[in-house]
């Protein structure tokens, strides 16, 4: 990936989250911005974001960045001075959730130090 197409991801990033934060507090403080994936003609955008909360949460942001996305890309499109606007496609993104249920695996997996040892020996 081209040191461009990063700059552009992150300054996409940046104010898709300043955006939600300021104009959309009410309804997007459970949700936070994860990554964007600009394709490399600036065409299209997929901007990742993860929600704080249960299922019901996670069906409310998915509905409201869906109602809202043309107002969100309108306000980029202000903020931002690109030869083409991308057309921002909101993707939820489970990676937090997969970490932390490979973390509770693993903690089950702890075996005692005196366990250890005996094996080492």
């Amino acid at each position: 990936m081209g040191q461009r197409i990063v700059r552009v991801n992150e300054l996409v990033m940046r104010e898709v989250s300043e955006i939600l934060h300021t104009r959309y507090q009410a309804e997007s403080v459970y949700i936070t911005v994860t990554g964007v994936n600009v394709a490399p003609d600036l065409r299209r955008a997929t901007v990742f974001y993860s929600v704080f909360g249960d299922e019901e949460r996670a069906r409310a942001a998915r509905k409201f960045l869906g109602c809202e996305s043309a107002e969100i890309q309108k306000r980029v499109g202000k903020r931002v001075v690109l030869k083409y606007l991308p057309v921002l496609n909101f993707s939820y993104d489970d990676s937090i959730e997969r970490g932390m249920h490979l973390n509770a695996l693993i903690d089950q997996l702890d075996v005692p130090d005196e366990d250890l040892e005996e094996n080492t020996l």
